[in-house]
């Protein structure tokens, strides 16, 4: 029942909320006299602010989710523009100073849906160094997370991927989770299959399960087209790569039955190497004397100044870490959610380097 109160008063909230700016916009319109239909613009701020919710509806009210997927990002920074042009409309007192301010406000909201779809879609390499207790040969690993892959986050976006991890030549390929966005269904009617399957590393490729392969409930049709991918995934499962070290796949939190990380512990002297999509306990990694955690999930945020809550919410929410002889990695991921749009944070995929030694 309390969930219930709390999601309506949440819904009410996001509807107030939505209302002020669809009458800020209003407003603006009809300064410059437009014959704006009041009935009409209502009915079409409805549609925008429900969008997305419509669009879960089935793949066939797709167009909705990307729709929706755009609102996401007009909403978040129209909630920060609209009250201050509303409050500069209020200081200047100028005849048109409600036509100059939702002037510039559009100028900046397109601005930054330019820079957030440029920092999305042009992904970099990240490159680090660790130091791993062992004796085995210097490895070179590419580690990505959170494609999303669908619609916005696609076939093209991939083929990004592809290039930028086939042109470091890494010995493996380790994918931390959120491959898909819920729904492996557009991965397979995109043919994205046929762009990983260029993927190339001496050792092999190597997945992980995410939240919205949680949310997507259809993660034996992701397990298979992922293995006719090439991408073998790790469900609570530690194997060894080539002698060289072990590497421990956990399913994800949202599985409430996994196992514990100590009965995933191997039991030889290579180094260990774990990947767990959300970086929710770091930890138990470090008592159990794992040598290198890898996640995602964060996003960084995505879209300033959301990183925020992130930094709260998360002990280790963006960048690399050591703890004792434990090192994290934490991705913003190569794809987004939602939007095709990030502020204060950027697509990537990061190259890390392991030197074994004796310490």
């Amino acid at each position: 029942m309390k969930q219930i109160a709390a999601g309506l008063m949440g819904l009410m909230i996001y509807s107030a909320l939505a209302g002020y700016i669809g009458w800020a916009v209003f407003i603006w319109l009809r300064s410059f006299s437009f014959p704006v239909n009041g009935w009409l613009f209502t009915f079409i701020c409805i549609l925008l602010a429900f969008s997305y919710l419509i669009g879960m509806l089935g793949h066939k009210w797709m167009g909705f989710t990307i729709v929706g997927s755009y609102w996401m990002a007009f909403f978040q920074y129209a909630l920060l523009v609209v009250p201050v042009a509303h409050g500069v409309v209020l200081v200047l007192e100028h005849p048109r100073a409600v036509q100059i301010a939702g002037v510039a406000s559009v100028i900046l909201l397109l601005l930054i849906y330019l820079i957030g779809t440029f920092l999305a879609y042009s992904p970099v390499i990240r490159q680090k160094e660790i130091v791993v207790k062992g004796s085995s040969e210097d490895v070179n690993i590419v580690v990505a997370s959170d494609f999303h892959l669908g619609v916005l986050s696609g076939k093209r976006h991939l083929e990004r991927f592809v290039t930028l991890s086939n042109s470091l030549e890494p010995d493996v390929v380790l994918l931390a989770g959120d491959l898909v966005d819920d729904d492996p269904i557009w991965y397979a009617r995109y043919g994205m299959a046929e762009v990983m399957r260029k993927l190339t590393s001496k050792y092999g490729i190597y997945g992980v399960l995410g939240n919205h392969e949680y949310y997507g409930k259809k993660i034996p049709l992701l397990v298979r087209v992922m293995e006719e991918s090439s991408v073998k995934i790790l469900r609570d499962e530690t194997i060894d790569i080539a002698g060289k070290f072990y590497l421990t796949g956990r399913e994800e939190r949202t599985n409430g039955r996994r196992n514990l990380l100590q009965s995933l512990k191997p039991e030889g002297n290579l180094p260990w190497i774990v990947m767990d999509h959300t970086p929710s306990d770091l930890k138990t990694p470090v008592q159990l004397a794992a040598d290198f955690h890898i996640s995602g999930h964060t996003h960084k945020g995505q879209m300033w100044p959301n990183h925020l809550i992130t930094k709260r919410v998360f002990d280790l929410d963006y960048g690399y870490r050591q703890d004792g002889n434990t090192h994290f990695l934490v991705s913003s991921g190569f794809g987004f959610w939602g939007p095709p749009i990030r502020i204060g944070s950027r697509s990537e995929l990061w190259m890390v380097h392991i030197k074994f030694q004796n310490i």
